[in-house]
């Protein structure tokens, strides 16, 4: 018997039942207008045909800041934190509405859903937005993700939208990620001079690393750029979820559902097995409080069988954390092994690492960093 062949990223795409589709501020927005009708009600269009051929779809939308700048009279985007969360209070509603009224022609209804990192390293956050979501698209509703940027500091903020679409995409099940940018594809060299090629397929997103990658302009109305859509791939054909990246000018084409798949940009071939929700976010967490000194016991017992790490196999520490902090996991020789959540302080470890569990007094007999709150790196 011929062995099947193994369906083309694009194909996979094409025959997606559940696809999450990123679009960017630059893509929807104007510095001096605010929101574009044409470009929101083009996203739209094509978004509404793919629920028509039997898509669930989840849109991460950015744009809420950007939708803010006119009405709060503001030249460009606001450097200080409170000023951007003032322009995500205004920009939200105007951003909603619009969509809002975009999707009624199509008689859809729209779910806002606005999360921080919270949202995504926290078990009982998490859990609560994969089941909003699931309810969500169980009741035929279309969600509209963002990160909540009126509350969201530093601190709690996933970072990019690109970012938070590869964790939507994972946590919902779904079958394909669509990255729109202002860009049509991922080129060998700079787009914009003569020579450069664009990159139909990537294998692994490690063949990646000769590619020159444009940086968002100066008057950029987003935080992303080339580089955070790359991670954002990586992030999610890592976990076995295909991904396109394409211009929001091509989305009609981006969701295609020919046989032989979309026709535009570039295609991320899945390339990992999908992992729980929480283990996918550590291992992708941005914010890395700390890092742990493992002894090469420590390491075996960590990634070759699964165990929690306990006092005994750790040697070292360094950063600044606390209980709860994401921190990295390192071995002998200097490669982050692991990453997981710390059970303690770091002013607490210094007492007690390098000691059995038996010479610790009862209240310090727990792990320092639990199985269940751990992902290998390796």
């Amino acid at each position: 018997m011929t062995p099947r062949a193994v369906p083309t990223p694009r194909e996979q795409l094409a025959a997606a039942r559940r696809i999450v589709v990123k679009v960017g501020s630059s893509s929807l927005t104007s510095l001096d207008g605010g929101i574009d009708p044409t470009r929101l009600d083009r996203l739209v269009d094509a978004l509404a045909g793919r629920r028509a051929a039997g898509t669930q779809v989840v849109l991460v939308s950015s744009g809420a800041i950007a939708a803010g700048l006119a009405p709060l009279r503001l030249h460009r985007r606001p450097r200080d934190l409170a000023t951007q969360q003032a322009a995500a209070s205004v920009g939200q509603l105007l951003l909603a509405h619009a969509y809002s009224a975009s999707f009624a022609r199509f008689d859809l209804a729209i779910g806002q859903v606005l999360l921080t990192a919270d949202d995504m390293i926290r078990r009982s956050h998490y859990r609560n937005a994969q089941r909003t979501l699931e309810r969500l698209l169980g009741l035929d509703v279309l969600p509209v993700v963002n990160e909540n940027d009126t509350v969201a500091t530093d601190e709690i903020r996933v970072g990019d939208n690109d970012r938070l679409a590869a964790l939507v995409a994972h946590i919902v099940g779904a079958d394909g990620l669509v990255l729109l940018s202002d860009v049509d594809g991922l080129y060998d060299g700079d787009p914009r001079k003569p020579g450069s090629s664009l990159v139909a397929e990537v294998d692994d997103p490690a063949d990646l690393q000769a590619v020159q990658i444009a940086k968002p302009g100066q008057a950029s109305l987003g935080r992303g750029g080339m580089a955070t859509k790359i991670t954002a791939a990586a992030m999610a054909s890592a976990a076995g979820i295909p991904v396109l990246l394409t211009s929001a000018e091509e989305v009609t084409a981006a969701l295609d559902t020919a046989a032989d798949g979309p026709k535009t940009g570039t295609a991320f071939r899945p390339s990992g097995r999908r992992m729980s929700a929480r283990r996918f976010w550590l291992r992708h967490a941005a914010d890395v409080h700390g890092r742990l000194d493992l002894d090469a016991g420590a390491v075996a017992a960590v990634i070759g069988r699964r165990r929690s790490l306990l006092a005994a196999g750790i040697h070292g520490l360094s950063g600044d954390f606390v209980s709860g902090d994401v921190v990295d996991l390192v071995g002998p020789d200097g490669v982050v092994v692991a990453r997981g959540v710390v059970g303690y302080d770091a002013s607490e470890l210094p007492g007690i690492i390098g000691r059995r569990t038996s010479q610790l007094p009862p209240e310090q007999r727990r792990e320092v960093v639990h199985a269940d709150d751990l992902v290998p790196l390796t």
